[in-house]
């Protein structure tokens, strides 16, 4: 069965859902979102959309659901109809007859037993085998060449068609119940043949079959989940790389001999099984992760090249098989190279990135394996060993990277070392064969040194075959941590810009090349596409209402591409930016906590004022001995109203400030019997912070005061205006101010120009053109001044 929660890779890279469908139609990117480097996504394309995966357990409606019951359904037959494929092949080759025994080749070619379970032959262990001979028929030479069980790996032809006649004669002695076995020491022994059974198949047999089986579902759960073009060529793939190991997995049955309709079909259906997979995997990579623009050249160049070279090198109307089999595998390798660098130039895809990797490594083992097999072939007594083993390894290897494929994006720590130890292991057993063909070292000998070299490689350049297989990516715990603090101090004075800050901090920290804004939002963050996007759901923290200015009210983040392009996301990049979102509500919910505690203590203040010191000042001023007396502590009663009224009231907008300070303002200079003008104008009426609201409080109270008490004015002028978030004030009067640069710097000064820094602003002083002094406050960025 599949588990429906089955990584998003699962269909050879393609999407899965992050959400239930939506109604709200695709909308053009405000300027907002442009200016911030974030777009809409386009319209729906299968890569950059969110649609439902069949296999995912979030569907909803009935057709989906019987959709999936379906292809599990048929996935589960098609599993039966696997294992019986398999237990098909053991029942007929457990029902062949054989020879219980082990052979080895001398140097000189011979074929020598080496062990046998028959009492017979143990005695003769260490004889070379001159010929066999059935009940009827003649006798039949036979040397090392029946060892080599696989024609498709036969570098001589001259060779290939020994083998063939050897093992056909051979087959037709066996089946005769008897077989005579003469040594060249003059030993003539006569066998019975038997049934080889289950058991007589070995361990290998079961192993590689096992393997072929895990193939072959693979590349069916592939297509099933998404049919498409690129998965129906990987299932495709799957089914020929399992046939191919069905075929090695018959050429490991012990004793002498196979049967002769699988050697005489070897050469033809090898070369067509890898004819097929090199060019589907070349036509793959043409539709997938981008279509290139002339994919359908692609495909009706490389198609018939392929089949074609595969039928007449097949048919022995060549030549030099193996050589041009080889080659043509190359050749195939080295496109499939040109492909995914052609597309990942097209979309810097880092899918595509990762498979230009994988096609790297394809070639050079190919390379190593085709130049030890080589190399051997002139050598009897290791001629078998080293192509059974290249052929062993590459196919193996071959078959690890198409399951790893699929599922780049799942579990990254597990996938990512099987891919890593596949390819130590790969470039082991290449350094074996050719330790062995080279310098004609003993097996043990240049297993224990293929196996330091791997061990060595392993442990000095983990971490660079990683980066540079699949994009590990590199994020410091201090990047991550600086990044974060700068994003939560700048929420501290503009907590509604918090989506774009959160995807500023994205942006930062994974440099995706790509950024998108989509409708659809997930309950968390989630990899899609293989790998290829990650999408962070926009949710603002409880008490941070959205404006309509916002470009990502209701929407999702998706950043494509990590790294420029360089490498996939991964499970934990996405438990990554969980964490981040989750750090940046917490910060923003702090703060609102914080100054929640701080308007609750301003309000405790400003009711003990306004009962406790308000209360003594009024019967002070009812009990005042004297008319000034009782003026002075009036004008304080004002004074304390006012700033009571500014603590409990911390958040108030301009145009309601701007009136109370008119009429606070108002009521001093008529004190004083001194004229006010006033004028106030605004683009805007933002919210003051208790710092804004206190600081132009006592900013307009000092100058104020100034102008009345040091320069006897009678004509106070107060401008205040508010235009793009750039505050102004102006006060003038007409009073005996001198030059500003000969003043004391007091108190009073001295309190101007700190609230005003705490503003962000500045403050200067001159002497008016018709008398007085004038004050100018200016405040660059009001709205966002510290609060």
């Amino acid at each position: 069965m599949v588990d429906n929660k089955a990584p998003s890779a699962l269909s050879f890279g393609q999407t899965d859902p992050v959400g239930p469908p939506t109604t709200q139609p695709w909308s053009a990117p405000t300027q907002d979102a442009a200016s911030d480097g974030i777009n809409e996504a386009a319209a729906p394309d299968g890569d950059s959309t969110f649609e439902a995966s069949t296999f995912d357990s979030g569907a909803e409606t009935v057709n989906s659901s019987r959709r999936l019951a379906r292809r599990r359904q048929a996935l589960v037959v098609l599993a039966l109809l696997g294992c019986l494929g398999v237990f098909v092949l053991a029942r007929w080759l457990a029902g062949t007859p054989y020879v219980d025994s082990q052979w080895a080749a001398s140097p000189n070619g011979s074929l020598v037993l080496h062990t046998s379970s028959e009492a017979t032959l143990l005695p003769l262990a260490g004889q070379t085998l001159q010929s066999v001979q059935g009940l009827q028929g003649e006798p039949v030479q036979v040397d090392a060449t029946l060892l080599h069980r696989s024609p498709r790996w036969q570098v001589h032809d001259a060779w290939r068609t020994a083998l063939l006649e050897q093992n056909k004669a051979l087959n037709g002695a066996m089946t005769q119940g008897e077989l005579r076995l003469v040594f060249a020491n003059g030993a003539a022994v006569t066998v019975k043949t038997a049934a080889r059974g289950f058991a007589g198949l070995g361990w290998l047999f079961w192993l590689l079959a096992a393997a072929a089986l895990v193939l072959y579902l693979v590349g069916w759960v592939v297509a099933l989940a998404r049919p498409l073009a690129h998965n129906l060529l990987f299932l495709l793939i799957a089914l020929c790389q399992a046939g191919n190991l069905l075929a090695i997995a018959t050429e490991t049955l012990p004793g002498l001999g196979l049967p002769h309709g699988l050697l005489a079909l070897d050469l033809p259906l090898r070369l067509v099984l890898d004819a097929c997979t090199g060019a589907a995997i070349v036509h793959a990579f043409a539709l997938y992760p981008s279509r290139l623009p002339r994919a359908g050249t692609v495909a009706a160049v490389v198609w018939p090249v392929s089949l074609m070279l595969a039928l007449t090198v097949g048919t022995g109307q060549l030549a030099g098989a193996w050589w041009w089999a080889q080659a043509g595998m190359l050749a195939l390798g080295v496109a499939t190279w040109v492909v995914t660098a052609r597309s990942y130039r097209f979309e810097p895809n880092p899918f595509a990135l990762a498979m230009q990797r994988f096609a790297v490594m394809a070639v050079t083992t190919m390379l190593l394996m085709s130049a030890a097999v080589a190399l051997a072939s002139s050598t009897a007594d290791m001629a078998h060993g080293v192509a059974v083993g290249a052929s062993v390894t590459w196919y193996l290897f071959l078959s690890s990277l198409l399951v790893l494929v699929p599922f780049l994006a799942g579990s990254r720590r597990l996938l990512r070392e099987f891919a890593l130890l596949a390819g130590i292991s790969t470039v082991a057993a290449s350094l074996d064969l050719l330790f062995i063909t080279l310098f004609s070292v003993g097996p043990f000998a240049s297993l224990a040194i293929a196996g330091g070299v791997a061990l060595l490689l392993y442990g000095s350049a983990r971490k660079f075959i990683l980066r540079r297989l699949l994009g590990t990516p590199m994020l410091s715990t201090e990047r991550i941590f600086d990044h974060l603090y700068r994003s939560a101090r700048a929420l501290q004075t503009a907590p509604d810009r918090y989506p774009l800050l959160l995807a500023q901090l994205l942006r930062d920290l994974f440099d995706p090349l790509k950024m998108q804004r989509v409708p659809r939002v997930p309950k968390r963050s989630r990899v899609i596409n293989g790998g290829a996007a990650l999408v962070v759901p926009v949710n603002p923290p409880p008490g941070i209402a959205p404006t309509r200015a916002d470009p990502l009210q209701g929407h999702a983040l998706m950043l494509r591409f990590a790294q420029r392009g360089q490498r996939l996301f991964t499970a934990e990049d996405a438990r990554l930016a969980e964490r981040l979102v989750d750090q940046l509500r917490r910060a923003v919910m702090y703060d609102q906590a914080v100054e929640r505690g701080r308007s609750e203590e301003r309000l405790r203040i400003a009711q003990d004022l306004h009962d406790d010191i308000g209360a003594r000042l009024l019967t002070l001023m009812y009990q005042s001995p004297t008319p000034e007396m009782e003026d002075y502590i009036r004008h304080t009663l004002q004074d304390l109203k006012t700033l009571t009224r500014g603590l409990a009231a911390s958040d108030q907008a301009l145009s309601h400030a701007a009136g109370e300070w008119k009429a606070d303002l108002s009521q001093r200079l008529a004190a004083a019997r001194a004229h006010l003008v006033w004028s106030f104008t605004t683009d805007r009426d933002p919210h003051l912070s208790a710092v804004q609201w206190s600081a132009l409080t006592r900013i307009l109270r000092e100058l104020v005061s100034n102008a009345l008490y040091h320069g006897h004015a009678t004509r106070v002028e107060v401008t205040l205006e508010l235009a793009e978030q750039r505050l102004n004030l102006r006060v003038l009067d007409d009073g005996q101010g001198c030059d500003p640069q000969a003043w004391a710097h007091g108190l009073g000064m001295g309190g101007v120009r700190k609230r005003v820094k705490v503003l962000g602003g500045r403050v200067t002083w001159a002497e008016a053109p018709s008398g007085g002094i004038v004050c100018m406050v200016e405040v660059p960025q009001f709205e966002a001044a510290s609060s």
